[in-house]
């Protein structure tokens, strides 16, 4: 993002002002930051970045010295710190303040670490990779193509403004038109920093989040590697999935929304596979947060040993219809989801009609000023019915 080299020279320079010594790693994936903790022996991590968002958004994600995203305790801590700034002391003077220094070995350890996790022969693989003209277009060409593939890129040309616009995870179209027109065996999509990952199958179709955690799962149960035979997921997640683990006599927990309750809910339990229908997919056993590349990569490992099409591997599990509307609203009207007697009324209503063919879920955005209505069940024309009738309430209501 145009505006990523100024926070990196405020970060850099307020936390040099600290005491803190500061490594700059440059443009690297999310996942590369939390690895490159560890490596480096650093106390933290920090991650420019909006992910899925465009380039006009930016921000911060902050990995502890495990390589975790920091609890929402701490989080919260750090904000207060930001809205009452006279209780921050910078007194580092002279010889005690921090040390700026730049590398660019971080890309080259990242992606010799994913290779040999996967250690796959690719060749014969043909792939399309579009990498959102965000971070993984420094890795993605290197890494499969290291690999074997075949690799036809994408959106890889970022030019300050042009981060996920129209392509990458949130905007698949383009790839699969891609994939069908240059008769790819199948194309991934990352988003903004490279922690999800989509994918398209040869016939242009999309392979979610939800789909690839369930092939992966089944692999890893069929190999013995399923930690206690469970995956996380979310409460967006799809009825078929839920529906493919009872088949497979897999388990699942679900949390709520958000890549960083999957995975406390992993390390709390010893779960090794968990994620997102978005594409947030964790390999813990190999990393301590989504990685899209690793994901992808473990994708085609598995293509390629079964010998079966992505197609052929995503029937495992059916996937219902789903219908997903956005409002956007200011975050103070957020609450009335809670409290307001004739959206819960609205809500109730639906769901005694939907009984067990369909679900609601209506919930806050917690990264965008969003509420988000996704209704799923057997019938199309229901749940696109449900949906609206609940979208045009809440948006009455927020419009008072």
């Amino acid at each position: 993002r145009i505006s990523s080299d100024m926070f990196e020279s405020i970060l850099a320079g307020t936390l040099s002002a600290a005491g803190v010594d500061v490594v700059i790693v440059g443009v690297v994936p999310t996942p590369c930051v939390a690895l490159l903790i560890k490596e480096y022996g650093a106390s933290a991590g920090v991650m420019i970045s909006a992910s899925h968002n465009s380039f006009e958004y930016n921000g911060i994600k902050i990995f502890n010295e495990n390589g975790y995203k920091l609890e929402d305790t701490i989080e919260e801590s750090i904000e207060a710190l930001i809205d009452n700034p006279e209780t921050m002391v910078f007194d580092k003077t002279h010889g005690d303040i921090g040390s700026i220094t730049k590398t660019n070995k971080g890309l080259e350890f990242y992606i010799k670490y994913l290779q040999d996790i996967i250690k796959t022969d690719l060749s014969g693989v043909k792939v399309a990779l579009d990498c959102a003209n965000g971070s993984s277009s420094t890795t993605a060409e290197t890494l499969f193509k290291g690999m074997g593939a075949e690799c036809l890129m994408m959106h890889s040309e970022p030019n300050g403004i042009n981060i996920n616009a129209n392509c990458g995870s949130t905007h698949t179209e383009s790839l699969m038109k891609f994939v069908v027109e240059n008769k790819c065996d199948l194309g991934l999509a990352f988003d903004g920093d490279a922690d999800r990952c989509l994918a398209i199958d040869a016939n242009g179709d999309i392979v979610d989040g939800d789909q690839i955690i369930a092939i992966i799962g089944a692999y890893l149960k069929e190999n013995n590697q399923l930690n206690n035979d469970t995956i996380v997921a979310t409460v967006m997640s799809n009825i078929g999935f839920f529906k493919f683990a009872k088949e497979n006599n897999i388990n699942t927990e679900s949390t709520k929304v958000g890549d960083r309750y999957v995975l406390e809910a992993m390390k709390e339990k010893g779960f090794n596979l968990g994620g997102e229908q978005s594409g947030h997919i964790i390999l813990s056993d190999y990393m301590t947060t989504g990685d899209g590349q690793l994901a992808g990569a473990f994708l085609l490992k598995i293509v390629k040993e079964s010998g079966k099409t992505l197609k052929d591997l995503s029937d495992i599990m059916k996937v219902f219809p789903q219908i997903l509307i956005n409002i956007k609203t200011e975050n103070e009207k957020k609450a009335l989801l809670e409290t307001d007697e004739k959206i819960k009324s609205i809500i109730k209503e639906w769901e005694d009609k939907l009984a067990d063919t369909g679900r609601i879920l209506v919930r806050a955005s917690g990264t965008e000023p969003l509420v988000r209505v996704m209704v799923e069940g057997e019938n199309n024309k229901i749940i696109k019915e449900c949906a609206e009738e609940i979208a045009d309430v809440i948006k009455g209501r927020f419009n008072q």
